[in-house]
């Protein structure tokens, strides 16, 4: 049976989602706790989008597939259902920054990477000092100059769309730069600090975090509304624009089309893949 996960986690002390020698990760952490809790070997997990070091996730989403009698076995004499006490064993042997919120039984059909439609990211920004609470430095940048969200939207605006993101994005071999962003905004939360809210079908490595870069350089005053329409349809990756700090950056929720729906948006995107390497990491 195929199983989705929902999860959290604080990414202050993660070395990104990926697996790596050595190093802690969230991938890591979730496929250990999970072999423990299924009482297996190994586990792997397909997730929605690849976060880099730093990098909170909200929303995020995997999947697994797994033996039913395993599945059944692991929940031992408890009398909650399997999929109800593995969210419980789990919870219990994940460290405190890694949450699990759910674990459902998904279609045969369902991928985390493969069948979304779009993966939401928001990052936060205290830009004046009564906006800089010292419980929340780990997920919101503070910047000294007080921003000017008009002139970023504005410019935001140029860089909506389907468009080659090369300028934004850190260049892997092979991989494509062109994305679909469907919503780049900037707007207030009831604390007073500036959020933006970015969704676009996938996102390349760095891509949100130079985006946010480029609007905060025109927010602060130090490039024009037009630097970043000029630096989209240069599509070339400079050292001008700067990557914004993982901490303030948190993937908030990855959509899915129905389950009717899913093995046509698997077929599309599976074929899209085929066309062009696509990259699902931020």
């Amino acid at each position: 049976m195929r199983i989705r996960i929902d999860l959290a986690y604080d990414g202050t002390k993660f070395h990104g989602w990926a697996t790596q020698p050595g190093l802690r990760t969230v991938q890591g952490e979730l496929e250990a706790a999970l072999a423990t809790a299924l009482r297996v070997a190994a586990v792997r997990v397909v997730v929605a989008g690849r976060t880099d070091t730093g990098v909170h996730a909200r929303g995020q989403v995997a999947h697994l597939d797994v033996d039913e009698e395993v599945l059944a076995a692991s929940a031992g004499r408890s009398d909650d259902l399997p999929l109800d006490a593995l969210v419980r064993r789990l919870n219990g042997i994940l460290p405190a920054d890694l949450r699990v919120h759910r674990a459902v039984e998904a279609p045969a059909e369902f991928d985390a990477r493969f069948s979304a439609l779009w993966r939401r990211y928001a990052y936060r920004v205290a830009d004046r000092p009564a906006y800089a609470d010292p419980l929340r430095r780990h997920h919101v940048l503070y910047r000294p100059r007080p921003l000017d969200l008009s002139a970023m939207n504005v410019a935001a605006a140029d860089l909506v769309g389907l468009h080659d993101y090369a300028s934004f994005c850190k260049p892997r071999e092979g991989a494509t730069t062109i994305r679909t962003v469907h919503r780049l905004v900037w707007e207030r939360d009831e604390t007073g600090v500036a959020v933006a809210t970015v969704v676009a079908d996938a996102f390349c490595h760095s891509m949100v975090r130079a985006l946010v870069g480029c609007l905060l350089a025109i927010g602060e005053g130090r490039k024009d509304v037009a630097w970043a329409k000029e630096t989209l349809e240069a599509a070339t990756r400079s050292p001008a624009v700067p990557v914004a700090p993982a901490a303030g950056l948190t993937l908030e929720e990855v959509a899915y089309p129905p389950d009717a729906e899913l093995g046509a948006r698997l077929l599309v995107t599976r074929a899209k893949r085929q066309a062009h390497e696509v990259d699902d990491d931020e």
